[in-house]
């Protein structure tokens, strides 16, 4: 499924370099954590760190954890936005999932691992598309 979503904010910044990078996957997070507010989902944690790595996103239902992956393009230089998320991608997710978990003390539960694919055109309105139980 993929949506447009109004971006409130003013493009982002034009700079070259690691600081726009950074500022373009913000913003893809962002309209990923506001995607999902929308349809009903309740976000428990953005960017969760611990030593494995980062969770961009966990959210929940009400019945089931919603582990989202957010991957942020201005383009199409390097592909679609999803083909970035690897198998060992995937397999670092599985095992910080396992950390937040534990973590939260979060017994047992449903859980579904999402992709959200931000395409951030210069210039145009940004859509999201939504990759619900990708891996």
């Amino acid at each position: 499924m993929s949506i447009t979503v109004r971006d409130p904010g003013n493009g982002g910044s034009r700079t070259r370099g690691k600081r726009s990078h950074l500022d373009l996957g913000r913003r893809g997070e962002d309209l990923a954590a506001r995607y999902l507010t929308e349809r009903g989902l309740i976000v428990l944690s953005r960017n969760w760190r611990c030593r494995e790595g980062e969770l961009d996103i966990v959210a929940t239902d009400r019945s089931t954890l919603v582990v989202c992956e957010v991957k942020t393009r201005s383009g199409r230089r390097f592909g679609e936005p999803a083909e970035a998320v690897t198998e060992d991608k995937q397999a670092r997710i599985r095992r910080i999932t396992s950390r937040w978990l534990s973590e939260f003390q979060v017994g047992w539960c449903p859980i579904r691992f999402d992709v959200l694919s931000v395409d951030c055109p210069p210039g145009g309105e940004p859509t999201v598309r939504h990759i619900p139980g990708a891996f």
